[in-house]
């Protein structure tokens, strides 16, 4: 049995892809990681939470960053060979930069500590919970999105 890649643009048999930066990658990544802060950082200020309330934005966020990256799994892995950069720019760069686990782990703290931590187990839960919904929600949507298409292409013949 031929073993898969864990990760398809990386071959680890090659050794120039082992462990060594590469100069575009690390460049459309850091690239890819400002766009995406700076989108999170758009959406924190439109919805700021309000101490001891539910931080809406992180929420949304976190939600919305993991639907984008089922879709984009589903795109790079099963629909089409992206470019190479593709991956590190789109996924570790603009979805990396945009979600925000870390802002999620703090905000939960805060409400613990802002004496609501009902509402810091419900953000604490229903974000895990949302989050995990969404990665396969995106993968469910472009499966069937992609289907529908080649379907639509096979019948035109």
């Amino acid at each position: 049995m031929t073993e898969r890649p864990i990760d398809p643009d990386v071959d680890l048999h090659v050794p120039a892809q082992r462990g060594e930066a590469r100069p575009a990658v690390l460049a459309v990544i850091a690239a890819g990681g400002a766009l995406g802060a700076l989108a999170r950082h758009g959406a924190q200020s439109a919805l700021p939470a309000a101490p001891g309330g539910f931080p809406w934005a992180t929420f949304w966020v976190n939600v919305s960053g993991c639907l984008l990256i089922g879709v984009l799994m589903v795109v790079i892995t099963e629909v089409r060979r992206p470019h190479p950069l593709a991956r590190p720019f789109l996924g570790v760069g603009v979805l990396g930069g945009y979600t925000t686990f870390s802002t999620y782990a703090v905000d939960v703290q805060r409400l613990v500590g802002a004496g609501a931590p009902v509402t810091g187990l419900a953000y604490l839960a229903g974000t895990l919970a949302a989050a995990l919904a969404a990665v396969a929600a995106g993968m469910w949507l472009t499966r069937r999105v992609a289907g529908a298409r080649a379907d639509g292409r096979a019948g035109a013949r």
